[in-house]
């Protein structure tokens, strides 16, 4: 792979195969040309020169329209600098703590460029600033590199390009639908993605069920991207019935339960391929279409490893289930507090990713957890999603997180916290779970909720239900 240098994702839109009078970005009240679209991005990188912004230096964006980011983004890298993406919806204060954090040369909002002073210097090639999804704790800034995502972006298009023939001309790719904000990795990686496959880009500034709906038959969109927790919306709105032309749906940002998968694929014809990946690596496990056709019965998994990833298990127990490690050709360079991974590699280089798996005889992957969420009652070992997909399936339960609490005999007991969409007693929840689950795996509490805690991923942030 080339070098593009330090602003080398900017010629991913600069340089894309479209004429100059094909449109290229789409959104909720804009259609962009190509020609239109670098035109943009050549006004706002003068803009961000004549504001003093240097190579290296960062550029918060916090812009309430998606096709403007990608302009902004583009025009950051243009002039050599670091893009932050920041979510318009949060409060003054939480923009205030990433300013704090990252000390950008100038903020690009709705109103205008705004240059400010004392800004930080990043190492040569870092693209953008993403942070973690603070499930587990505090967020943490990830440097991502122009080079580095390059690579990731190929890893990922490889297997899909492999059927083709050498000199053969491949079929125009659909529009990339783009259904999460541009304030987070996902939303990021899928509008470079589609902009490296030589797709045209659809955007929506926030997601609805009757929006995304329309733009999937407007666009004749095949192929898209979807959080668990958008998936459910559709699944929930009877006013959604059909998503022709639509056949497959990536699951992104947040573990999927197969329940939620069953019952989209039910509702909608659709195929849901299930991912992986974490801030520091990007995407490393994925199902292709061709392993969805020839494997419905592996439902529920992750995938396999992408080309030129190395995954194992360690420590694993009789079935198999112990950490999941994972070497990707390329990670994060590291955090922008100016710390690496180091606290997060094995010996041989192995980033230890904190989740629970095991590699079946297939080679594809299964997620039971997280290390930290591994409930130990007395030394039974409980895996929470087993016992949340046993309450999922009850019609009257809409979400349900079972956390272990402490207990003075047995060191920690299972506790469900669910929200519900009717009446339904405990004597019922605990009589489901037994007759699906060993005794030691029934919660011991069942307390109703509203909502579920989640972060802006949709991830739950199980310490606050017992924090």
């Amino acid at each position: 792979m080339t070098d593009l240098g330090p602003s080398g994702l900017a010629a991913l839109l600069i340089e894309h195969p479209f004429a100059d009078d094909q449109e290229l970005i789409h959104g909720s009240s804009v259609d962009w040309t190509k020609g239109e679209a670098v035109e943009r991005v050549r006004v706002w990188a003068q803009a961000l020169r004549d504001a003093g912004v240097s190579p290296g230096q960062a550029v918060a964006v916090v812009l309430s329209h998606a096709p403007e980011v990608i302009i902004a983004m583009t025009a950051v890298w243009t002039v050599g600098g670091v893009f932050v993406p920041v979510n318009p919806l949060l409060p003054a204060a939480g923009v205030a703590e990433i300013l704090d954090a990252i000390r950008p040369a100038a903020v690009l909002d709705d109103d205008g460029i705004h240059a400010r002073e004392e800004p930080m210097t990043h190492p040569e090639g870092v693209a953008f600033v993403q942070w973690t999804s603070g499930t587990t704790g505090r967020p943490r800034p990830v440097l991502h590199t122009h080079v580095a995502y390059l690579e990731l972006l190929d890893r990922v298009l490889g297997p899909l390009r492999a059927g083709q023939q050498p000199g053969e001309t491949p079929n125009a790719p659909s529009p990339n639908l783009i259904p999460v904000s541009m304030s987070l990795n996902a939303g990021i990686y899928n509008v470079l993605f589609g902009l490296r496959a030589g797709a045209p880009i659809v955007v929506m500034d926030r997601f609805s069920t009757t929006e995304f709906a329309a733009l999937v038959g407007k666009h004749r969109i095949r192929s898209t991207v979807l959080p668990p927790a958008a998936m459910a919306m559709l699944s929930d709105d009877e006013s959604v019935t059909d998503l022709a032309p639509l056949r497959y749906v990536r699951s992104i940002t947040a573990p999927l339960s197969p329940f939620q998968a069953r019952r989209f694929t039910a509702k909608f014809g659709v195929t849901v391929l299930n991912g992986y990946g974490q801030a520091e690596m990007g995407e490393v496990i994925g199902w292709t279409a061709a392993d969805a056709r020839a494997h419905p019965d592996k439902i529920g998994a992750i995938g396999k490893a992408h080309p030129n990833v190395c995954i194992r298990i360690d420590a694993p127990d009789d079935n198999g289930v112990g950490e999941l490690l994972v070497r990707p050709p390329n990670h994060a360079a590291g955090y922008a507090d100016g710390t690496d991974l180091a606290d997060r590699l094995s010996a041989d280089g192995f980033i230890r990713t904190g989740d629970l798996a095991r590699i079946d005889a297939d080679e594809f992957v299964w997620i039971e957890g997280r290390l930290g969420d591994l409930i130990n009652r007395g030394g039974n070992k409980i895996f929470p999603e087993e016992v949340e997909e046993v309450l999922l399936a009850l019609p009257a339960v809409r979400e349900v997180a079972v956390v272990g609490v402490p207990d003075d005999r047995l060191g920690q007991v299972p506790v469900a916290y669910l929200a519900t969409t009717a009446e339904v007693s405990d004597a019922d929840l605990a009589d489901a779970c037994r007759s699906q689950l060993a005794a030691y795996k029934v919660p011991v509490r069942f307390v109703r909720v509203d909502a579920l805690p989640r972060t802006e991923v949709g991830k739950v942030r199980r310490t606050e239900l017992v924090g």
